[in-house]
């Protein structure tokens, strides 16, 4: 039966890896050092996915501007001291070789830094699995449609056969943007009703679901 799919284009935080809750309470954290008011977690959990600065800028949009780079400085602190011990969700590491050897082409789009990516890549063994990524300090940010074309570009894909994973709204709105497909995750920032409204091809609610159906159907 022929691919419905070749390009697999996976988000990084939320989707493979578990980093959500970390991502969160860095955010929180950060904010008491400056000693603005702390945002809710699920304020919080709705920037995840954009790039740092614009996360925060949209998170605290009254913020002076001058504080963003202290705020980014104290995120950073808190994030990078626990960025080693953040686990890949149950599965990834199997389902990843797998869909791999099935002969997708694999890719991520990401509002990691390259630096960022680059050090998970590493500590997770994963990056050899991966032809291709886009972080948000190399192109637009998401929801801006960049990382998608850019990989499809890179990697002489079609955009008919293209498919996005992510956990948030930024992801399904990126791949929109792009023309292209998308599969949703609801274990990772965003709840299924966020997610929904951007016509996914499925919401699942483990890495375990997505490696089942991307099996059966892509």
């Amino acid at each position: 039966m022929p691919k419905q799919f070749d390009l697999l284009i996976f988000d990084w935080d939320g989707t493979l890896m578990d980093s959500a809750g970390v991502i969160v309470d860095s955010i929180q954290r950060a904010c008491a050092d400056i000693g603005i008011p702390v945002p809710s977690e699920r304020e919080a959990r709705q920037i995840i996915g954009l790039g740092l600065v614009q996360a925060l800028q949209t998170l605290l949009p009254d913020l002076p501007e001058g504080d963003y780079p202290r705020l980014v400085e104290r995120y950073r602190h808190h994030y990078l001291g626990r960025d080693e011990e953040i686990p890949l969700f149950e599965g990834v590491p199997e389902g990843i070789r797998d869909l791999a050897e099935r002969g997708f082409t694999l890719a991520v789009a990401t509002g990691k830094s390259r630096v960022g990516l680059a050090r998970a890549l590493q500590s997770s063994g994963l990056g050899a699995h991966f032809a291709a990524t886009r972080c948000a300090d190399q192109t637009h940010s998401k929801p801006h449609p960049a990382m998608v074309l850019e990989l499809i570009d890179e990697l002489d894909a079609d955009p008919a056969h293209t498919l996005v994973i992510g956990d948030t709204s930024h992801d399904l709105l990126m791949a929109a943007n792009a023309g292209v497909a998308r599969l949703a995750v609801t274990y990772g920032a965003h709840e299924a009703d966020d997610l929904h409204p951007h016509a996914p091809l499925a919401l699942l609610d483990s890495f375990a679901e997505v490696h089942a159906w991307l099996a059966a159907n892509a």
